[in-house]
């Protein structure tokens, strides 16, 4: 059955003692206004995951924003899943547009990242999208279908259960453009059709995939109104507990 989630990546934001004030304060009105059936996710800096575990209650959810494709060795600078698990996280980031346009994550990159993720027990959101030019150029689907295809390869059905899809319009991210409730339920239901060809109709309507293309409290009602649309991966908004919260309060 498909959740209801709204997750926060912070980002390269905050300091320790701000990230600690601000779960602080996302997690007292959390208390207050959350709706039941939404589930809460907080991604903060790798630095700051075992304080603010301490701090989160037990209904909120805390991920990293990244983890290393390899389990250990001599990868100066790393973080491997079992690490972000004994953290206290219990969900990633997997293939955010920022590490596959900055850092160059490529698919195969990402799907080893998955599998990772996947054996040390977190739950991946496993993030695609198109930039400006691809959506230009005609052909968003086909890049997004690719990076589903090639990133979810060798995983299960069952494996595949346990992971949530969030859509990132790359193009409508700091461009001056917008991405419509209507664009985003249409390539929503685009990947659910890509998941159904992967796995199953009913693995594919099971799936939470959330929208990442400047959510905010202004359009998250109609955004989350969308069949398809299960939820939001929030940038910039979740660094202020009103703004993440109003989201979380608009389905």
């Amino acid at each position: 059955m498909r959740r209801k989630i709204v997750a926060g990546n912070w980002k390269m934001n905050t300091l320790l003692q701000e990230g600690l004030t601000l779960a602080e304060e996302v997690s007292k009105k959390a208390e207050k206004s959350l709706p039941e059936n939404v589930t809460l996710i907080v991604a903060p800096p790798f630095t700051h995951l075992p304080e603010i575990k301490k701090i989160l209650p037990q209904g909120i959810g805390l991920a990293a924003q990244n983890c290393a494709s390899e389990s250990s060795g001599a990868f100066t600078g790393e973080v491997s899943a079992a690490m972000i698990a004994s953290a206290g996280a219990g969900y990633v980031i997997i293939g955010h547009s920022e590490r596959r346009q900055y850092f160059n994550e490529t698919d195969a990159d990402l799907n080893k990242k998955l599998k990772e993720a996947l054996a040390n027990g977190l739950t991946p959101i496993f993030c695609c999208g198109e930039n400006l030019h691809e959506r230009e150029k005609g052909i968003h689907t086909e890049v997004v279908r690719e990076q589903l295809e090639r990133g979810l390869a060798d995983i299960s059905g069952d494996e595949f259960s346990k992971i949530i899809v969030a859509y990132e319009p790359v193009w409508a991210i700091g461009t001056g453009k917008t991405a419509t409730p209507e664009q985003a339920q249409d390539m929503h239901n685009f990947i659910r059709t890509v998941l159904k060809n992967i796995y199953s109709s009913e693995t594919a309507d099971d799936t939470t995939i959330l929208y990442g293309g400047s959510c905010n409290p202004g359009n998250a009602r109609k955004l989350f109104a969308n069949a398809d649309v299960d939820g939001g991966l929030i940038g910039g908004a979740s660094l202020k507990a009103d703004d993440f919260l109003a989201i979380a309060g608009s389905f």
